[in-house]
């Protein structure tokens, strides 16, 4: 499956934002999906994924209560609606799915942290 990341821009503190992971070559339903984050000069962190069982879905901490994860099926598409966006958020963002994401729970998700083929992104900026 390949997957492509959209929606990125500039956006003043405490705005939103809607990132979209559309897929091409199979279906996103029976696949955990995640969205990963590289800001310049630190290494890719995890942000949440959403579970191909059930929809669970987990969060980094930071971002718990202002992001959520989301899919549409008939899009094949998973969305990242940001909201209450902060400075911190400024990176490039990732989605991406097996066999980067192992797998997806509401108690946590496992994920390569070797991988490092993640493609183009989407770029996110928080600036006033």
């Amino acid at each position: 499956v390949q997957l492509q990341a959209s929606g990125g821009g500039l956006v003043q503190p405490g705005g939103s934002l809607r990132l979209s992971c559309a897929a091409s070559g199979a279906t996103l339903d029976w696949q955990p999906i995640g969205w990963f984050r590289q800001a310049p000069g630190k290494e890719v962190e995890g942000v949440t994924c959403i579970s191909s069982r059930d929809g669970s879905s987990y969060y980094l901490p930071s971002v718990k209560g202002r992001f959520t994860i989301s899919r549409d099926s008939v899009r094949n598409t998973v969305y990242l609606q940001m909201n209450n966006l902060k400075p911190e958020d400024t990176a490039v963002y990732y989605c991406a799915t097996d066999p980067v994401v192992y797998y997806c729970s509401n108690d946590g998700w496992r994920w390569n942290p070797d991988f490092d083929s993640w493609g183009r992104g989407t770029q996110v900026t928080v600036s006033s």
